[in-house]
């Protein structure tokens, strides 16, 4: 078990809830399957099978989100309705208008869902009490907003607040770049995205491509600047960082051994990746220039 996404927050530092707390305020929200007219649907699942629904080692505590879909997609749908209006011209005489049409599609799909095929998907959320960060390991937005959405109804006050840096991190990423060095214990790797500053975002990406200092010193100068990056920390970890402070692709490349095939594998993986990830998380935000306060 590794986090391949981290949408970052801090945890702030005078929230108090142990897991059996944290527990029963999320059984509030304990996922249940979709009913049948019901096309999305989410809740809380144990991370581990038969486990609790915060699995809780030594302060480091996982959970996961289960987001049911059921897939029915508007070319079945659609076709359906097509098939209906002929029949209903038949028996009418005219064609089905737009409401009508409408009303139609709406109903068929009232009808289809019942028997629509359901697509689960598990997103991992991780809360380090002891060092007060939270990763949510989501590619995508609308996980994470999901994720925070339920939270912000059972934490009260809401315990999360996101990372701001004193530098931010495009204009970081652009210096280091035009040095070709990145701050210790990072090196960078060979993934660079530049976007325009300007109403254009005119972009350039080089993947598997290393970008030279004249290279660089082009498109800054064309207005360009770097929004997205990978990195290697400490030869331990290799990612790809955006502007808006959110890792991507996050690979263990030496920390991670032949771990045991025991019922502890879950405790072994979350202690290694929670140890490796505090420091690595510290080291960014230092290369970034340090937390900047009072930004929310």
């Amino acid at each position: 078990m590794w986090f391949k996404n981290l949408r970052i927050f801090r945890l702030k530092d005078d929230w108090k809830c142990t897991a059996s707390e944290l527990e029963s305020l999320l059984s509030e929200q304990t996922f249940q399957p979709a009913g049948q007219l019901t096309e999305v649907n989410s809740g809380w699942i144990p991370p581990k099978e038969n486990g609790n629904l915060v699995h809780d080692v030594d302060g480091q505590y996982l959970l996961a989100l289960r987001t049911e879909k059921k897939l029915l997609p508007a070319t079945v749908v659609n076709q359906f309705a097509k098939t209906r209006a002929i029949e209903i011209e038949d028996q009418q005489g005219y064609k089905p208008g737009r409401k009508q049409m409408k009303d139609l599609k709406e109903q068929i799909r009232d009808e289809l869902l019942p028997k629509a095929f359901s697509l689960y998907k598990d997103t991992n959320l991780w809360i380090d009490t002891r060092n007060k960060w939270v990763a949510i390991d989501s590619a995508s937005s609308g996980p994470a907003d999901e994720i925070i959405g339920l939270l912000t109804k059972v934490l009260q006050p809401f315990p999360l607040t996101p990372v701001f840096t004193e530098t931010p991190p495009a204009s970081a990423m652009t210096e280091w770049l035009l040095i070709n060095e990145a701050p210790a214990n990072f090196n960078i790797d060979e993934e660079v995205e530049l976007k325009a500053t300007d109403d254009s975002r005119a972009t350039v990406k080089y993947v598997r491509h290393s970008v030279s200092p004249d290279l660089a010193k082009q498109h800054i100068e064309s207005g360009k600047q770097c929004t997205r990056l990978a990195l290697t920390w400490a030869d331990r970890v290799s990612f790809v960082v955006n502007e808006s402070l959110e890792l991507k692709r996050v690979t263990p490349l030496e920390v991670i051994s032949e771990r045991k095939n025991s019922d502890d594998g879950l405790d072994e993986d979350l202690t290694l990746m929670a140890g490796e990830l505090n420091q690595l998380l510290n080291d960014l935000v230092a290369a970034f220039g340090g937390e900047k306060e009072g930004e929310f």
